[in-house]
């Protein structure tokens, strides 16, 4: 009783006013009192329904907005040791191509292509991307092996109008005409551009450490040495003001740990 005293006293102090009304068998609240009673008490309720969010956000379901190549290559291998040893985090993969806005809750976190720098996101870098022609024993068996990276101007080429090509030819010490918008196959996906390129149908523009595997078969031949470099690189990205969110943090972690160890020098 004299602690609660005590603390009224320190509050009426720090208002300037009298809170409440002694009598002989307790106290009442005087009219200012009732009315800073109120509004202290939807202050309250405030922050129990901001914390109530906060564990319930630490219980969603992580979305993951990524790229084909990278999922199928990187996450799909290893997303199972991140379920061991989070057990209590349901996590949902989603393939797809376009930009998931990260700020209007599409997804909860997303693996992005680009510079790195997004308003009012939080990006990790994860790697370079590094781009190379690629042919296979079909397309050799089709079209023939080209000598020289000039030959390939002539032969068919899968996504043939993407800009990567004409970058490609310029490392490659190729001056190449202006491209023909809407020739030849576009896929887009990386993906879908080797599969298409097994079976023949042309050459492709890929990042050769998603297809580590094909090209130790053989199935992917690499048949010049040239190199590009998109700016920029690889990132996990994910709203920067959700940042401590456990789920969140807790696939940051374990993701730039796993990047750490699988990518090669050359590419980190």
């Amino acid at each position: 009783q004299a602690a609660v005293s005590h603390q009224i006293r320190i509050l009426e102090d720090r208002v300037g006013l009298p809170l409440f009304r002694r009598r002989a068998r307790g106290v009442e609240l005087t009219p200012d009192g009732r009315r800073l009673a109120e509004k202290a008490g939807e202050a309250m309720e405030i922050l129990r329904q901001a914390f109530a969010e906060a564990r319930a956000m630490s219980d969603e379901t992580l979305v993951i907005s990524v790229l084909a190549s990278f999922a199928a290559q990187i996450l799909a291998p290893r997303l199972g040791r991140f379920q061991i040893e989070h057990p209590q985090i349901m996590t949902r993969v989603e393939v797809e191509s376009r930009v998931a806005d990260l700020q209007a809750g599409e997804a909860t976190v997303a693996i992005r292509s680009g510079r790195g720098s997004w308003p009012g996101i939080e990006a990790h870098f994860l790697m370079h991307l590094d781009f190379t022609a690629m042919i296979t024993p079909a397309f050799i068996a089709r079209h023939g092996r080209p000598e020289v990276p000039a030959d390939l101007l002539d032969m068919p080429r899968i996504d043939a109008d993407d800009d990567g090509w004409a970058d490609w030819f310029c490392a490659a010490g190729v001056t190449t005409p202006a491209p023909q918008r809407h020739s030849g196959m576009l896929f887009g996906v990386q993906v879908l551009t080797v599969q298409a390129a097994i079976a023949g149908d042309g050459a492709c523009l890929v990042h050769p450490f998603f297809f580590r595997d094909l090209v130790a078969r053989g199935d992917l031949i690499q048949p010049f040495a040239a190199m590009t470099r998109m700016e920029g690189g690889l990132f996990l990205c994910y709203p920067a003001r959700r940042r401590n969110v456990p789920a969140i943090r807790a696939f940051r972690d374990w993701l730039l740990a796993e990047m750490a160890e699988v990518v090669p020098p050359e590419h980190a």
